[in-house]
């Protein structure tokens, strides 16, 4: 088995030797039936969307031939992806040196500011430049396998975007800023609709449905 993952654009590849089949369940939506093999790995495969706390709050598998996992295992792939997505925000070697550098920069904005009074009766109150806020952490974004890839999307507000494709799959940034922008449009703005609950939208489902639909047929 070989595991690619990206954080913060930095890859990382893991490989493991499978000397005998597993008998668990299959943590992801993918099916491991060869005869299928054709059918399935043909663009998006599967779609989902997990709040803050780490709560899975829609699903939904495209294509025929998939593994159909139950609620509870999908409610603990949510809440497994959540801490490992936690986690990696962490792994940043240049986190220390990026907030040092920034508040360096504070420091020296407020000492401008302050020249900046005293001499305002002269005329010298112009301040420097603002300093630079350091970009947050984003975690696990990319993970390939032989099987499929897994493309993460984490918004400002903490709810994640996971959608498995193909490893052939181009585009997938579009797709997911088309899915995002569905959301947003048909769930977000939906005023029946509670933050960090359980999205049931007909609409979003339906236009959800078509437009990966349109992917798939263009393959």
């Amino acid at each position: 088995m070989r595991l690619t993952a990206s954080i913060r654009g930095k890859s990382v590849i893991c490989e493991k030797k499978i000397t005998k089949p597993s008998l668990a369940i299959s943590p992801l939506p993918i099916c491991l039936n060869t005869e299928d093999t054709n059918n399935i790995r043909r663009g998006v495969i599967a779609l989902l969307i997990i709040n803050k706390a780490g709560g899975l709050i829609y699903n939904r598998t495209f294509g025929e031939g998939l593994n159909q996992l139950n609620s509870n295992d999908y409610l603990v792939l949510a809440g497994t992806f959540h801490g490992v997505h936690a986690i990696t925000a962490r792994l940043n070697p240049l986190r220390e040196h990026q907030a040092a550098h920034y508040y360096a920069q504070q420091q020296q904005q407020h000492h401008h500011s302050a020249s900046g009074s005293i001499g305002a009766g002269s005329g010298g109150g112009q301040g420097g430049p603002l300093p630079s806020r350091p970009e947050p952490p984003s975690g696990l974004e990319v993970m390939e396998t032989e099987n499929f890839r897994l493309q993460c999307f984490n918004t400002q507000t903490g709810t994640k975007f996971l959608l498995f494709t193909d490893t052939m799959q181009a585009n997938v940034d579009v797709a997911m800023r088309k899915v995002y922008e569905l959301y947003a449009d048909y769930v977000m703005k939906n005023p029946f609709y509670q933050l960090e609950m359980p999205v049931r939208c007909d609409m979003f489902d339906r236009k959800l449905n078509s437009y990966i639909r349109e992917i798939n047929n263009s393959r």
